[in-house]
């Protein structure tokens, strides 16, 4: 994986230069001291994972990361702890407190490693429109669950992740996007009724306006999808 470091404290960025050299799977592309210089890296090479520091004059890691459109991933690296909630939100890979001990940094360098692996799957499947058989296999952090269709109240949309609901106490949360999903899943029992939304018509339990109840959740119907929704439940 090409990666790039952020940081203002050259010891620290030695240290994870040392790191990155001690992995196999990484690749330094360069070392930045500020935020200008990484925004300057990021638009002219390829990147797949970002080390950066969240303190930084000028220019936070944070608001690297929320400017980019395109956002590779990334692991925030700091001396505080507090930002890991803002850091989380943001869909940070992982979250390390200096000091960082090496098999802390090698744990999260391989939980990127493994995120690229599925996106890269998810990518480079073959769409299939109608499924014969009534289940699907979808990963998980490091399993294959296998889910009856039947089981599937809806799913929720979470950037660059979605989310499965399927009536057990956690939902479950796998690499991907909603259209891939809806493709996989096939147009018989399931329609898309938002920008972040699709919900199997058999666990509906009522439509009220602009929205729809299943179970205990009430999910919006966007405008552009409800004519579709309306046609599919009146047929």
């Amino acid at each position: 994986m090409r990666c790039i470091i952020i940081d203002d404290e050259p010891l620290a960025l030695e240290i994870l230069e040392d790191f990155i050299s001690k992995t196999p799977f990484l690749e330094l592309v360069a070392s930045c001291s500020n935020g200008f210089e990484a925004t300057s890296v990021l638009q002219e090479k390829n990147i797949d994972l970002i080390f950066t520091d969240i303190e930084m004059p000028d220019f936070s890691g944070i608001d690297i990361i929320k400017s980019l459109d395109n956002k590779p991933m990334f692991i925030f690296t700091t001396a505080y702890s507090h930002y890991a909630v803002e850091g989380f939100n943001l869909n940070a890979i992982d979250y390390l407190v200096k000091p960082i001990p090496f098999h802390r940094f090698l744990k999260a360098a391989t939980r990127a490693q493994n995120f690229l692996k599925l996106k890269i799957e998810e990518e480079t499947t073959i769409p299939v429109q109608e499924k014969t058989h009534d289940f699907i296999f979808v990963k998980s952090e490091y399993e294959n669950l296998k889910i009856n269709l039947d089981d599937i109240r809806y799913i929720e949309s979470l950037k660059d992740y979605i989310k499965i609901y399927t009536g057990k106490e956690k939902p479950i949360l796998t690499l991907s996007s909603l259209k891939s999903f809806e493709e996989k899943l096939g147009k018989l029992n399931f329609i898309r009724v938002h920008k972040s939304f699709i919900v199997s018509l058999k666990h509906i339990y009522s439509v009220q306006r602009n929205r729809i109840i299943i179970e205990d959740k009430w999910i919006p119907i966007g405008l552009n999808y409800r004519d579709d929704f309306i046609k599919k439940i009146d047929n």
